[in-house]
């Protein structure tokens, strides 16, 4: 048993870190393979002995020092490429998520950032990763900063999979978008999240990350009884979403309060649709998913103030 972040999450079978070969569908390699040689075992890294030295003391550092819940896969025929899984940690609107991230060194690593690739699915989930996979972080230069923000040679890849997770993946994205006036829409902007995220469950489990099957699987199977639970208690308003402890009861949210939370319709209808989908893709990967029911109905939030008299009126006139 492990940990993601505070969440626990069993994963037995699957290494933290492995050396695989097929590198198939990696972002970087399906957009620079006609430009690759063919007869180049380090891809663009160009056999340059100081960047592949550098290179092989990254491996290491992230063999040895990968949190519980962050996942590296390297390739044997392209070191200049890595993919990362990262497991979204307990009290934000990511929890039990997987999200991935494709990597590539530059030919003059680490001299330059690495390139960093978000497996989106089409889906922008957070101020700082677009639809379009593109990533928007200080310590990869593709956003201001100053200092030890900004990258250095000194910096690693270790470093940058830990502030995806800790910076970017967090408890109120809402509010990584400079410029940002406090406010309580962090809380809608969590809703929005929290429903993205588990489309993007739904599409990795129909079509996982190649050498992350069984971390996709296993992750899955192990966790969604508490993916459901969530959904269920974000649904009732019993929980701020984003902070369902996954143990009957929520987190201790930034707000509190004694009344039921309200849900927006938008995500009351989105979770209504998302829900049996979800329990059907759990199913499929055996989760044991005993006392949760296929799916659940919405309850209408009985209307009240003037809306609410308006409404009655007319319903009094076409009776």
């Amino acid at each position: 048993m492990k940990t993601a972040g505070n969440e626990r999450v069993r994963v037995d079978k699957f290494k933290q870190f492995d050396c695989v070969t097929d590198f198939s569908d990696h972002h970087y390699h399906a957009r620079s393979k006609s430009k690759q040689k063919k007869n180049s075992s380090n891809g663009s890294v160009n056999n340059d002995k100081s960047t592949v030295k550098r290179i092989m003391k990254e491996w290491e550092i992230l063999e040895k020092n990968l949190p519980e819940s962050i996942f590296v896969r390297v390739y044997e025929g392209r070191i200049d490429l890595l993919r990362a899984a990262v497991i979204g940690a307990r009290n934000t609107p990511y929890h039990n998520g997987v999200f991935f991230f494709d990597i590539k060194f530059p030919p003059d690593y680490p001299n330059s950032p690495p390139k960093v690739y978000y497996r989106s699915f089409g889906l922008r989930l957070n101020p700082n990763l677009y639809a379009t996979g593109y990533v928007c972080l200080s310590l990869l230069n593709t956003w201001a900063g100053n200092g030890i923000e900004r990258w250095s040679p000194k910096s690693t890849i270790l470093q940058v999979l830990l502030s995806l997770q800790g910076l970017v993946l967090n408890e109120k994205p809402y509010f990584n978008e400079p410029g940002i006036k406090p406010t309580w829409s962090w809380e809608s902007y969590n809703a929005d999240v929290f429903v993205l995220s588990c489309k993007t469950m739904l599409f990795l489990l129909r079509n996982p990350a190649k050498n992350f099957e069984g971390l996709i699987a296993e992750h899955f199977r192990d966790n969604a009884s508490v993916i459901l639970r969530a959904c269920v208690e974000y649904l009732e308003g019993r929980v701020r979403i984003g902070f369902f402890n996954g143990d009957g009861v929520g987190a201790a949210a930034p707000v509190c309060s004694t009344k039921k939370i309200k849900v927006s319709r938008k995500f009351r209808d989105a979770i209504h649709e998302l829900y049996p989908q979800l329990y059907k893709a759990f199913n499929g990967v055996g989760a044991s998913l005993t006392g949760l029911p296929e799916k659940i109905n919405v309850r209408e939030t009985p209307a009240s103030g003037f809306i609410g008299k308006l409404k009655k009126f007319w319903k009094k006139l076409r009776a």
